[in-house]
């Protein structure tokens, strides 16, 4: 197999982000010339909206990307009802849990097409 020119994808980055962080995300990196692919997504702990961002980049344009993301990616603290175990009556205690920055998977590509 011959060598790809650099501008050619070889790595995959697949980051999850809050669905109030996506559409910011998304414009940061069309402003930079990266295309993506958006999917919408749910989380399983606690069923918030996501949006799930494909990108396929050189490798040499991880980190910028990467940086782009913890710039614009915030963590929140959500409450959730958990019952008090000792309480008469099954009342709701709002627990905090922290939630959102990005959640980001780097795969490498080892063969590309565009058909």
């Amino acid at each position: 197999m011959s060598e790809q020119p650099a501008s050619t994808p070889n790595t995959m980055l697949m980051a999850v982000v809050q669905a109030q962080d996506a559409d910011l995300v998304e414009n940061i990196l069309n402003d930079m010339n990266i295309s993506l692919i958006r999917l919408p997504s749910t989380g399983a702990f606690l069923g918030r909206r996501n949006a799930t961002l494909i990108i396929g980049i050189p490798q040499e344009q991880q980190p910028q990307i990467l940086n782009a993301l913890h710039d614009n990616c915030r963590q929140r603290i959500e409450y959730i009802a958990v019952p008090l175990e000792s309480a008469p009556l099954p009342l709701p205690a709002p627990t905090p849990v922290t939630v959102g920055g990005a959640t980001v998977f780097a795969l490498e590509i080892e063969h590309y097409e565009e058909l």
